[in-house]
């Protein structure tokens, strides 16, 4: 198969496999996969220019009920402090449910403050296995609960809040949307689901053709599945909260927007999940790009094809939430 990846890509796969391995994170226990992943992304953010143009600040904001306090980095474009309202983005990161941090996704949110303006909350949610489902959805939707609470206080429009989260933050992101929704609030103007990890069954022709691409392929899949699930994974017992491709009510939702890579394991479900959005009444916007892996924008964030993706997400984005309404 690594001959249909992007050539540019796989250069960038091949610089990731000499840190790990050609397996990838996969052959480490995930407290190693954790300390890879940080220091991957250190180095990757060490690599880039200091930016002054975006000002940020840690906080801890309440959890859910009965629940420790959630880590929060709030992002701002510098100097609108009080200069009126802004949109507003709840970003959670990605690392397969198991791994990730604030830290992890700090270099991929800097650039979508610049572009659409926002003031953007990451949430640094509890992983699996040591906190499994709900702990981490919840997590994140208390998050959103206290931006929607102290929206005039952030300098937050309430009426232009939008998710993002790419990978498993995707999965979280429509799960989110979902609890949002079947909660009554607060209301959502988009989702921006980049790869978003959303069916636990593994059963598409995607999830078992990726099986030794050394990126979050079927081996990773299974895996962080069941640290988040535990036994109930591929059961009829799992929420759509916890794997929204089995919710069986998909109308009511924000727009979204999805991408995914042709070589990607989650390919086939952000299809499926893209298409009963559409067919729910959900306005969607869904790429599809060929030669394209997990992450591979990450991977070779300089090549022609990362480039085209970030450059149509922030488009999505900025025009989400930042073009003019339309006339009633």
């Amino acid at each position: 198969m690594t001959h249909r990846i992007d050539p540019e890509v796989r250069e960038g796969l091949r610089a990731f496999h000499a840190l790990t391995g050609p397996r990838g994170l996969i052959d480490f226990d995930i407290p190693r996969q954790r300390e890879l992943y940080e220091e991957m992304n250190r180095a990757a953010l060490a690599a880039q220019p200091p930016n002054d143009r975006v000002e940020y600040e840690d906080l801890t904001v309440p959890g859910p009920a009965d629940a420790p306090d959630v880590a929060v980095r709030v992002y701002r474009p510098a100097g609108t402090k009080g200069a009126g309202l802004l949109p507003g983005i709840l970003y959670i990161h990605g690392g397969g449910m198991v791994t990730g941090s604030v830290e992890t996704d700090h270099r991929q949110v800097l650039p979508l403050v610049e572009a659409v303006g926002a003031v953007v909350v990451s949430v640094d949610y509890r992983l699996a296995p040591e906190h499994p489902h709900p702990a981490p959805v919840e997590d994140c939707y208390a998050a959103l609960l206290w931006m929607s609470g102290q929206a005039a206080a952030l300098g937050v429009d309430a009426g232009r809040m939008a998710l993002y989260g790419g990978s498993a933050g995707g999965g979280l992101a429509a799960a989110v949307a979902l609890l949002a929704r079947d909660r009554g609030t607060p209301r959502l103007a988009f989702q921006m689901l980049p790869y978003p990890m959303l069916d636990d069954r593994n059963i598409t022709p995607s999830s078992h053709e990726i099986t030794d691409i050394g990126i979050w392929d079927r081996a990773a899949n299974l895996q962080g599945w069941q640290a988040l699930l535990g036994d109930p994974m591929g059961t009829d017992g799992v929420s759509p909260y916890a794997a929204p491709a089995r919710a069986a009510d998909l109308s009511g939702l924000p727009p979204a927007y999805l991408d995914v890579g042709e070589l990607d394991l989650f390919r086939d479900e952000n299809i499926d999940y893209a298409h009963r959005l559409m067919q729910a009444g959900v306005p969607v916007e869904l790429h599809v790009y060929p030669g394209g892996i997990h992450a591979g924008e990450l991977l070779a964030p300089d090549s022609e094809l990362a480039i085209r993706i970030n450059e149509y997400r922030l488009r999505a984005l900025d025009r989400a939430l930042n073009a003019p309404a339309a006339p009633r």
